[in-house]
């Protein structure tokens, strides 16, 4: 009873009394505590100041939690960057700071764990936005009953199994088909169940998401997102979409309708435009037109103002760039509403019914 997740005694920092540890503080300064003494707060004395934290900040198991504008393991260095920058940055999609599971540090999350001792702690991601003791039927730390044993728990979130449902994966869901059949359905033409955009079940694609009417289409296969730009302008104003490629109005053309046939500039003028800092036009990635580059349509990963970009840089899931949930902008990817992620792989937008 007194053995920890790695079969030590009392952490080899206390000694064992009837199933219980009694940790070792000798000093009286009770740094050294938790259920197995895995806690020894020593390791946030700032070997200078001879300071917790540096007295920047608060000892928490052994890690320190810095105040504002300071940062590093003792709390010893200040920040670089404006509180307000820090906040920015700590900002959760729902607007909370850290998803009130954490705290701010130089534009970092510091998240809670109330598990210190775990490699990984139950509450992460770039804001704290993933809970993964939300994936469990009944929350115990010591437990792996994630998703009722139904599912995989993804950021706080259960993916269910063909076969099963429900936040936790507890129904099971009766299907005439297998789940072979069950996939094959899904993907129609798409190498993807559901054009890597929704939820297969029992051959019926979801998409994501519900209800948004943006992703459509039996194996939602059309994506209208894929007509907005970064600002969320459909076809540049200049068009309409349809299943997720741009009709442009006459006098426009390009993918998102954004160039103009006719040009006002003189040539020299449209070139000055196009030129990079280095002065090369388009990167040599590309051809000027009215000041604006467009990319050479062989090199479909080559993206960005001069043509600097390249999309192979994004992040990938199940193959696809930004997991098609998202925009590639020059190297990094910007996830639509309710996904998240480095490839925007993670669903945190509403519930499935």
């Amino acid at each position: 009873m007194c053995k920890n997740s790695q079969d030590i005694i009392c952490s080899n920092a206390g000694t064992c009394h009837c199933g219980r540890c009694k940790c070792d503080n000798s000093d009286g300064n009770g740094l050294v505590y938790g259920k197995f003494c895995e806690c020894d707060d020593r390791e946030c004395i700032d070997d200078e100041t001879e300071e917790i934290c540096g007295g920047h900040g608060k000892c928490y198991c052994g890690n320190c939690y810095c105040q504002a504008g300071w940062h590093g393991d003792k709390c010893e260095f200040q920040c670089d960057i404006t509180p307000w920058e820090s906040k920015r940055r700590c900002t959760s999609p729902d607007g909370r700071v850290c998803s009130n599971r954490g705290i701010c540090v130089c534009g970092e999350c510091s998240c809670h764990d109330v598990d210190p001792t775990g490699d990984w702690g139950d509450i992460h991601g770039d804001t704290c936005e993933c809970d993964e003791r939300d994936c469990k039927a009944v929350y115990d730390r010591y437990s792996d009953d994630f998703c009722s044993g139904h599912g995989q728990c993804n950021c706080g979130r259960c993916d269910c199994k063909v076969g099963w449902y429900g936040k936790k994966c507890e129904h099971p869901r009766s299907c005439p088909l297998s789940a072979e059949e069950s996939i094959k359905k899904c993907q129609g033409s798409s190498a993807l169940p559901c054009s890597g955009r929704g939820k297969c079940e029992c051959g019926e694609c979801t998409c994501y998401p519900p209800g948004g009417g943006r992703v459509y289409g039996k194996t939602c296969e059309c994506d209208d997102r894929r007509c907005e730009d970064l600002d969320g302008v459909v076809c540049g104003g200049h068009g309409t979409c349809s299943c997720g490629r741009c009709v442009c109005g006459r006098g426009w053309f390009g993918k998102l309708c954004q160039h103009p046939r006719k040009c006002n500039l003189t040539e020299e003028q449209s070139r000055s435009l196009c030129e990079s800092a280095d002065g090369v036009l388009c990167s040599g990635k590309g051809s000027c037109h009215c000041g604006k580059c467009i990319c050479s349509a062989e090199e479909w990963y080559i993206s960005g103002e001069f043509c600097d970009c390249d999309d192979r840089d994004c992040d990938k899931h199940d193959g696809l760039i930004c997991t098609g949930n998202g925009i590639c902008s020059c190297g990094n990817c910007e996830c639509w509403d309710g996904w998240n992620g480095n490839a925007c792989e993670i669903w945190l937008g509403t519930e499935y019914p």
